[in-house]
């Protein structure tokens, strides 16, 4: 445990780049009284050992002949310069060209010749342990040095390209091409290997990302043989041998009026003290079997990836949209979630069966919300008529698990996130802020406890397992979040005791927002303060659901995680021991929790990357106008402004002409003269200038302003 510590004491101090007292070390480090003592032992050894000295003010002072090596990751190349960004967080460090030693973007290094500076630390790539991947998406310009690649990642100058034309490319192209190191050179060569159209087209932009995130759009021949063969099988009685039949309860599934893959249905009934609550799962891993080209596919893809012109399905549309989606009227094979509530939304009973279900009604929410709010015609009510009292039913008990939710600390957050509207030709021609309605919010607070139960399941059996996990916030970012609510004018007395914060604490600062234009940013700030949720295989408790126990249970089809524990926990229904359990599934939920976490950020970078391209796109379309938006955030060269249909764009400071801001290094933009201030949270009306699709950058201009 000591030499845990020395290394965690090494690491936050070059992470800091300054003196940091020894109480803030160890709270940085999470180690609590009972361990002071070990802690102070280990920071007297690293005195003798001269790698750290502490004056009279108890700071402590990083040595600067120490031999930390630090594993990290290549985030950016610019010309003569680079910065890595450490596996285990803290800030990124610089790299000077000379020492980089042949690294390149995404590659995985380890760091060594830690020195401090004024810009903070800096040092030498003594090892590169994993090669990243060469070929890098990009636009071929000619800025009057000939044709070059313009890269989409974070390689901030333009590289020669090499045997120009190729593949058919020409100026104004997407292409990919292979990045390498001219002999005895700093200088770079690009070789196009694959041209995709127009760089100015967001859907040939959204092709080049899929590439370089590694994202298959098509499956291997003979994972869509099984597939096939898989989805023209008939159900038959053997298939339903010890299976529970509820083929008789009033169930639907309710999803949006495009989806085709229907994973999930509900059934709620009232009971003498509460409710019976049904969560009808597609049974995929009774489908996907593991060891088949079917399983290791979806395996590797771990998750479905949404882009707002498709959707890159983790399953082929054999199994996604045709055995195992829920279609009405059809016998359908399930694992299903029974549980009872009382009357508060306490869950008192839980069991899991695997089921065959009959779906009475293909729900979709705008109808379900205009049921809910008494605006259904005849016919819509007719369509409705097998489950309008389980609705009404589980309406009701969604509400009683809300309130119930919100007195643990539950909050809502907005996301801001984008619904894209597109022509026929897949070019977007609006973007709206995406909307939760009545039905969509009753089937979010059903699944929830869905995933609640199985967790809970796992966690009392001991099971091998995949939760999701959302860590308590790091207290720097929690100081952050306090400096930003006194700037907006909030009060945050609720977050004083930065080391206990709970998600109570987060809902008390956003019920100071409701209802302010300052409602957005502090839910983006609240988003960003919070950590990462992830898989894990240990139980660590959901943060931001204020939930001890949580998994993912309800969306097999589209998450690998899902799969993962139904096959865990159909094994346990199936009566396997629990050493023969752990002998087989343990491994199987590391490497699932590992993998998917993975996965779900290549995912998720993609989607947003696509994003970025779509509403450039839209703006494009719209340049001059003028629009009101809110300062969504500050940096040293200018603010952020979002508008109220959640497209963002940047304003340079020096846009503003009759003024001389400077960032203040935390919140704001300041003018130097009159003390005038950009904050985060501030109106501001915009004008748009330009609109990059490729890189799905857009810039504003500062319209009518009048501070």
């Amino acid at each position: 445990m000591v030499e845990d510590i020395k290394k965690g004491i090494l690491e936050t101090l070059i992470h800091a780049g300054e003196d940091l007292s020894s109480r803030f070390i160890m709270r940085k480090l999470g180690i609590s009284e009972k361990y002071k003592n070990t802690f102070y032992l280990a920071l007297n050894q690293l005195r003798h050992e001269k790698k750290v000295s502490v004056n009279s003010r108890h700071l402590v002072r990083l040595c600067a002949d120490n031999d930390t090596k630090i594993p990290a990751t290549i985030i950016s190349l610019s010309r003569g310069f680079a910065f890595a960004r450490p596996d285990d967080g803290g800030d990124d460090m610089f790299l000077r060209a000379e020492d980089l030693h042949d690294a390149f973007l995404g590659d995985s290094v380890v760091l060594g010749n830690i020195r401090q500076g004024q810009k903070g630390p800096s040092c030498e790539v003594m090892e590169i342990t994993a090669r990243a991947s060469t070929a890098v998406s990009g636009t071929i310009v000619d800025e009057g040095y000939g044709e070059e690649l313009h890269p989409d990642s974070a390689i901030r100058f333009n590289i020669a390209i090499e045997d120009y034309p190729h593949c058919g490319a020409k100026i104004g192209d997407k292409v990919q091409a292979d990045v390498s190191r001219l002999p005895h050179s700093s200088r770079f060569i690009a070789r196009v290997l694959k041209r995709y159209g127009q760089s100015d087209c967001a859907s040939i932009c959204a092709d080049a990302i899929i590439d370089a995130n590694g994202i298959r759009p098509e499956f291997p021949a003979d994972v869509k043989a099984e597939a096939k063969a898989i989805g023209s099988r008939p159900i038959t009685e053997a298939d339903l041998v010890g299976r529970a039949d509820y083929r008789s309860w009033p169930i639907c599934t309710i999803d949006s009026a495009s989806a085709k893959d229907l994973d999930d249905a509900i059934s709620v009934v009232r009971t003498e003290t509460g409710y019976r609550l049904g969560v009808h799962i597609a049974d995929v891993s009774y489908y996907v079997r593991s060891g088949t080209a079917l399983d290791r596919e979806a395996r590797q893809r771990a998750t479905s990836v949404y882009l707002p012109d498709r959707v890159i399905p983790m399953l082929p549309e054999e199994i996604s949209n045709g055995v195992c989606s829920l279609n009405a009227g059809t016998d359908k094979l399930t694992f299903s979630a029974v549980m009872e509530f009382d009357s508060e939304g306490n869950m008192k009973h839980y069991e899991f069966h695997k089921s065959v279900i009959d779906s009475k009604v293909r729900g979709v929410y705008e109808e379900v919300n205009r049921i809910f709010d008494n605006t259904a015609d005849e016919a819509l009510l007719k369509k409705y008529a097998p489950v309008l009292e389980s609705l009404s039913a589980a309406r009701e008990l969604a509400g009683v698990l809300k309130k119930k939710a919100r007195a643990n600390g539950n909050f809502d957050i907005d996301s801001s996130e984008s619904e894209f509207v597109l022509d026929e030709n897949g070019r977007c021609i609006d973007v709206l802020p995406r909307h939760s309605g009545p039905s969509e919010q009753m089937i979010e607070q059903l699944m929830i406890a869905a995933n609640q139960a199985a967790a809970k399941l796992g966690k009392e059996k001991k099971l091998p397992f995949v939760y999701r996990i959302h860590e308590h916030p790091d207290p720097d970012r929690v100081d952050s979040l306090k400096d930003l609510l006194v700037a907006i004018g909030l009060n945050p007395a609720c977050l004083s005791h930065t080391a206990d914060i709970t998600t109570k604490n987060f809902a008390q600062v956003m019920d100071q927002a409701a209802g302010t234009p300052k409602e957005k940013v502090v839910s983006h700030q609240l988003l960003r303060t919070m950590a990462k949720a992830r898989y894990d295989t240990k139980p660590l408790g959901h943060f931001g659901l204020a939930l001890q126990d949580y998994c993912h249970f309800t969306s097999p089809i589209r998450r690998y995680p899902d799969t993962s524990i139904h096959r865990i926990m159909s094994a346990y229904l199936a009566g396997e021991s629990k050493t023969e359990m752990d002998r087989k599934y343990t491994e199987f939920a590391q490497e699932s929790a590992k993998h998917s976490s993975e996965q779900e950020i290549r995912a998720m970078n993609s989607e947003r990357s696509a994003d970025d391209c779509f509403a450039a796109e839209y703006m494009e379309q719209h340049l001059g106008e003028e629009y009101e938006g809110i300062i969504s955030g500050v940096t040293m060269r200018g603010v952020f402004v979002q508008l109220p249909n959640t497209v963002e764009g940047f304003v340079p400071a020096a846009s503003f002409t009759d003024k001389h801001f400077e960032f203040d290094g935390q919140l704001s933009q300041v003018d130097s003269a009159t003390k005038e201030r950009l904050t985060i949270g501030d109106a501001l009306r915009v004008k748009s200038v330009a609109a990059d699709v490729s890189s799905g950058r857009i810039d504003f201009a500062p319209a009518g302003y009048n501070l």
